[in-house]
């Protein structure tokens, strides 16, 4: 059950965009997929979003989506999980007692078959790993933001929570 305090973020992931919403604020945030990576052998983050290509540009970067692969959804586990932490902290608001959020991560698409175990377990450690205390996979029509915070299925349209 979510805590009264902890904040519930909802993340839709597609190869061309990554929403994010924080369900108690209501800030949102939606850009591609992306982040420009500093050269190896310590890479680190040098941009996210819209930005990541203007920084590659400009330095010895490469730049990366995690969520572009033609057979998977995931096709860099490591790159997706920084890029939803980066992500996660922008929507969420800084306090003296931070709270691990609750994440309802909804992979957008319909691969035939649906979503693999593996793709769906991938989503949850993805998130686990990049803050979050509680994870919910949700496929199926996008949610609203009630449906999101009660984890009610939709009446219409089907779907699945995990």
């Amino acid at each position: 059950m979510f805590s009264a305090f902890k904040p519930v973020v909802y993340v839709q992931i597609s190869p061309e965009r990554l929403s994010l919403k924080n369900l108690k604020t209501g800030q949102t945030l939606a850009e591609v997929p992306e982040l420009a990576l500093s050269a190896p052998p310590r890479r680190r983050v040098l941009a996210v979003g819209s930005e990541a290509r203007a920084a590659a540009a400009s330095a010895s970067a490469e730049v990366v989506n995690p969520f572009a692969h033609p057979r998977s959804m995931v096709s860099d586990f490591t790159v997706a999980e920084l890029l939803l932490q980066h992500q996660l902290r922008r929507v969420l608001v800084p306090s003296l007692l931070t709270v691990a959020p609750c994440v309802i991560v909804h992979p957008l698409g319909s691969p035939a078959g649906g979503f693999t175990q593996v793709e769906r377990r991938a989503f949850r450690e993805m998130a686990r790993g990049a803050g979050a205390s509680e994870v919910f996979v949700w496929t199926g029509r996008p949610l609203t933001d009630e449906e999101a915070r009660s984890r009610r299925a939709p009446e219409a349209g089907g779907g699945e929570w995990e």
